[in-house]
């Protein structure tokens, strides 16, 4: 291949990862379990999201569902925010890649009346199947989080 040709596979590449972690953080806020899952591999990915635990992405998708999807009177319990940035993604010569993210990460807990602002950096590992690239490893390190009561005089208001 030339090297012209290597170069525009590559830009490609990076750009087809940074659209598919743009998928994830939006299956994330959209409260999308098939749309999180459908970012990793098929069989084999490993995800080691610190107190949420490390598990495969199955089994991941089923804590998300459980910590997303949960409901008081009729409303969403649980309300995230996550914002990637500073992407720092290198396509390999085999076919692989690797990336970091940095992630802004805010949420409102109603259950707890809580606001907790974040960051933290995630580390992945990416992989083709299908002629798509997918997430094959994804490890989440939180750096910092304060946490805040909601006061009684705050309104949350959702769609």
């Amino acid at each position: 291949m030339s090297d012209t040709a290597d170069r525009l596979a590559r830009l490609e590449a990076v750009a087809a990862i940074t659209a598919l972690k743009h998928r994830y953080f939006r299956a994330c806020d959209a409260k999308d379990p098939k749309g999180f899952r459908e970012c990793f591999s098929t069989a084999g990915a490993e995800l080691d999201y610190g107190e949420l635990g490390a598990l495969d992405a199955d089994g991941m998708a089923a804590v998300f569902a459980s910590i997303a999807l949960s409901q008081v009177d009729g409303a969403h319990a649980i309300l995230d925010m996550h914002h990637g940035v500073h992407p720092d993604i290198t396509v390999r010569d085999d076919g692989t890649a690797g990336g970091r993210w940095t992630l802004r990460f805010r949420q409102l807990n109603l259950i707890e009346r809580t606001e907790t602002v974040a960051t933290g950096e995630y580390t992945d590992e990416y992989v083709v199947e299908d002629g798509r690239w997918k997430i094959a490893k994804c490890t989440f390190v939180r750096l910092w989080a304060l946490t805040r009561p909601l006061g009684p005089d705050c309104r949350v208001v959702q769609g």
